[in-house]
Protein backbone atom coordinates (compact mmCIF):
# COMPACT_ATOMS: atom_id res chain seq x y z
CA UNK A 1 0.00 0.00 0.00
CA UNK A 2 1.09 3.16 -0.93
CA UNK A 3 1.98 6.18 1.90
CA UNK A 4 -1.11 9.06 2.29
CA UNK A 5 -0.19 12.27 0.73
CA UNK A 6 0.03 15.04 2.99
CA UNK A 7 -0.70 17.69 0.41
CA UNK A 8 -4.49 17.59 -0.49
CA UNK A 9 -6.98 19.71 -2.27
CA UNK A 10 -7.16 23.47 -2.14
CA UNK A 11 -3.22 23.57 -0.16
CA UNK A 12 -1.31 26.39 -1.36
CA UNK A 13 1.98 25.10 -2.26
CA UNK A 14 5.41 25.99 -3.65
CA UNK A 15 7.28 24.16 -5.80
CA UNK A 16 11.06 23.29 -5.19
CA UNK A 17 12.01 21.75 -8.37
CA UNK A 18 11.13 21.54 -12.22
CA UNK A 19 10.46 24.24 -14.33
CA UNK A 20 8.38 26.23 -12.39
CA UNK A 21 10.75 25.90 -9.12
CA UNK A 22 9.88 29.12 -6.65
CA UNK A 23 6.37 29.55 -7.85
CA UNK A 24 3.72 29.25 -5.62
CA UNK A 25 0.10 28.10 -5.89
CA UNK A 26 -3.50 26.18 -4.70
CA UNK A 27 -3.73 22.49 -5.22
CA UNK A 28 -6.71 22.03 -7.42
CA UNK A 29 -6.45 18.58 -7.62
CA UNK A 30 -4.54 14.96 -6.57
CA UNK A 31 -3.70 11.62 -8.17
CA UNK A 32 -2.64 9.37 -4.75
CA UNK A 33 -2.26 6.77 -6.88
CA UNK A 34 0.40 8.01 -8.94
CA UNK A 35 1.58 10.63 -6.26
CA UNK A 36 0.65 13.65 -8.12
CA UNK A 37 -1.05 17.03 -7.70
CA UNK A 38 -2.14 19.37 -10.00
CA UNK A 39 -1.68 23.19 -9.33
CA UNK A 40 -3.07 25.91 -10.59
CA UNK A 41 -1.45 27.95 -13.39
CA UNK A 42 1.77 25.62 -12.75
CA UNK A 43 3.02 23.38 -14.98
CA UNK A 44 0.69 24.05 -17.65
CA UNK A 45 1.14 21.79 -21.11
CA UNK A 46 -0.88 21.74 -24.50
CA UNK A 47 -3.26 19.40 -25.83
CA UNK A 48 -4.98 19.19 -29.05
CA UNK A 49 -8.31 17.97 -28.56
CA UNK A 50 -11.36 18.05 -30.85
CA UNK A 51 -14.78 18.83 -30.22
CA UNK A 52 -16.66 15.71 -28.51
CA UNK A 53 -20.25 16.16 -28.65
CA UNK A 54 -22.72 18.52 -31.45
CA UNK A 55 -23.20 20.91 -28.95
CA UNK A 56 -19.19 21.72 -28.94
CA UNK A 57 -19.69 21.28 -32.77
CA UNK A 58 -21.59 24.15 -32.85
CA UNK A 59 -18.70 26.49 -29.98
CA UNK A 60 -16.14 27.78 -32.30
CA UNK A 61 -13.90 27.37 -28.84
CA UNK A 62 -14.45 23.96 -28.74
CA UNK A 63 -11.60 22.06 -29.87
CA UNK A 64 -8.22 23.19 -30.85
CA UNK A 65 -5.22 24.01 -28.74
CA UNK A 66 -5.89 23.59 -25.04
CA UNK A 67 -3.54 24.71 -22.37
CA UNK A 68 -4.44 23.18 -18.90
CA UNK A 69 -2.30 22.21 -15.91
CA UNK A 70 -0.13 18.94 -15.84
CA UNK A 71 0.80 16.64 -13.18
CA UNK A 72 3.10 17.58 -10.83
CA UNK A 73 5.38 14.47 -8.56
CA UNK A 74 3.95 15.59 -4.50
CA UNK A 75 7.99 15.51 -3.72
CA UNK A 76 8.62 18.69 -5.66
CA UNK A 77 6.12 20.78 -3.95
CA UNK A 78 6.30 22.02 -0.23
CA UNK A 79 3.02 23.54 1.72
CA UNK A 80 3.32 26.89 2.71
CA UNK A 81 2.98 27.80 6.14
CA UNK A 82 -0.53 29.60 6.37
CA UNK A 83 1.20 31.60 9.80
CA UNK A 84 3.85 33.20 7.98
CA UNK A 85 3.76 32.23 4.28
CA UNK A 86 7.14 30.14 4.00
CA UNK A 87 7.53 26.68 3.04
CA UNK A 88 7.17 23.81 5.83
CA UNK A 89 7.15 20.08 6.09
CA UNK A 90 3.81 18.77 7.42
CA UNK A 91 3.54 16.27 10.23
CA UNK A 92 0.31 14.33 11.30
CA UNK A 93 -0.30 13.79 14.90
CA UNK A 94 -3.40 12.90 17.23
CA UNK A 95 -5.18 15.24 19.16
CA UNK A 96 -7.29 15.55 22.13
CA UNK A 97 -10.71 13.97 20.72
CA UNK A 98 -8.75 11.37 19.01
CA UNK A 99 -8.54 13.08 15.77
CA UNK A 100 -6.11 12.96 13.40
CA UNK A 101 -4.47 16.42 11.88
CA UNK A 102 -1.90 18.01 10.24
CA UNK A 103 0.79 19.98 11.76
CA UNK A 104 3.04 22.91 10.19
CA UNK A 105 6.36 21.00 11.64
CA UNK A 106 7.94 24.80 10.80
CA UNK A 107 5.79 26.44 13.74
CA UNK A 108 3.75 23.66 15.33
CA UNK A 109 0.76 24.91 14.47
CA UNK A 110 -2.72 22.57 12.46
CA UNK A 111 -3.21 23.18 9.33
CA UNK A 112 -7.03 23.26 8.55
Amino acid sequence: MAKSMRIRTDDTVILIGGKDAGKKGRVTRTDPKKRRVYVEGLNMIKRHERPRSQTDLKNPQAGGIVEKEGPIDVSNVMLLDPKDNKPTRIGVRVDKGGKRVRYAKRTGNEIG
